[in-house]
């Protein structure tokens, strides 16, 4: 019932998950486990994962145990040695959010300031690194650019997001100086006599990889000699972070974010008050 694509580790865990809830169903028996989970059905299953929620496991182990039911059901059905079923429609237990990782404008400058741009690559990379910083995109929407999606005349950039939907972002002129600096200097060197449509490419003419981006920030990052190396969507959560902090509106958030939903901005409103709660722990004379 282990597909032979799984990890090793994964397996493994799949494995002690599927006993602990046949344990856990038997009533601590050391009864056969097949017999047991065979003969489960979805309310028990369902009170089996509330009850671990219950005991003080994670919900990402809970959502694993979950996870290692579903798969081998699915193979027991297969087979024929369960119908129904019993955990097609296990519901999936409800994970905290992760808040994004808080950067502070000064480490944000100093990532900005770390490419050598007296070359092409690094002249690059500092127009990618200012562009993602002005924008807020996600790290494939930047790498994704085109020539004809990006409008420094108007200081604007087309974007195609998740599930296809579009908006337009602002770039700042900051950004806009770097990205003139890496058209004019930086891009036809990559380039040669090769041509290309997308907007940021590494020196063989293609298009930037979220992976090579992501082997840049860090490299940048460590060369800078930030304490924290930043995940790939850094900049973004730096962005937002940053705006809401000077003052900017939740729907307007939303909108440069391109989420569709406005929980999913809101997150970032408990990252800048806990900035400003430190902020105001370190520097107010009482704390």
């Amino acid at each position: 019932w282990l597909e032979d694509n799984l990890a090793t580790n994964s397996r493994a865990a799949y494995r002690r998950d599927l006993a602990l809830a046949a344990r856990a169903l038997s009533g601590g028996q050391t009864l056969d486990h097949s017999e047991v989970l065979a003969t489960a059905d979805p309310v028990q299953l369902n009170r089996l994962l509330g009850d671990r929620l219950a005991e003080g496991a994670a919900p990402r182990s809970v959502g694993r145990m979950r996870s290692a039911l579903r798969r081998f059901y699915a193979w027991a059905s297969r087979e024929g040695l369960v119908q129904p079923n019993p955990a097609q429609d296990l519901p999936a237990p409800r994970l905290p959010r992760a808040l994004p990782s808080d950067m502070s404008e000064a480490d944000v400058e100093t990532l900005l300031e770390a490419p050598d741009t007296r070359t092409p690559l690094g002249l690059r990379d500092r127009a990618m690194l200012e562009t993602l910083y002005a924008t807020g995109l996600r790290v494939s929407e930047l790498v994704g650019l085109t020539l004809n999606e990006v409008h420094l005349v108007h200081g604007l950039a087309r974007i195609v997001g998740k599930g296809g939907r579009e908006r337009l972002v602002p770039i700042g002129d900051e950004a806009i100086a770097w990205l003139r600096r890496y058209l004019d200097a930086s891009r036809p060197r990559l380039l040669g006599e090769r041509p290309a449509h997308a907007l940021f490419v590494t020196d063989r003419a293609s298009p930037l990889t979220r992976q090579a981006f992501w082997y840049r920030i860090k490299h940048h990052a460590r060369a800078a000699g930030l304490a924290r190396l930043p995940s790939p969507h850094t900049l973004r959560h730096a962005f937002a972070t940053h705006l809401l902090n000077h003052g900017a509106d939740l729907r307007a958030l939303q909108m440069l974010l391109g989420h569709a939903d406005l929980s999913t901005t809101q997150i970032y409103t408990h990252v800048a008050t806990a900035r400003l709660k430190a902020l105001h722990a370190e520097h107010h004379p009482r704390g």
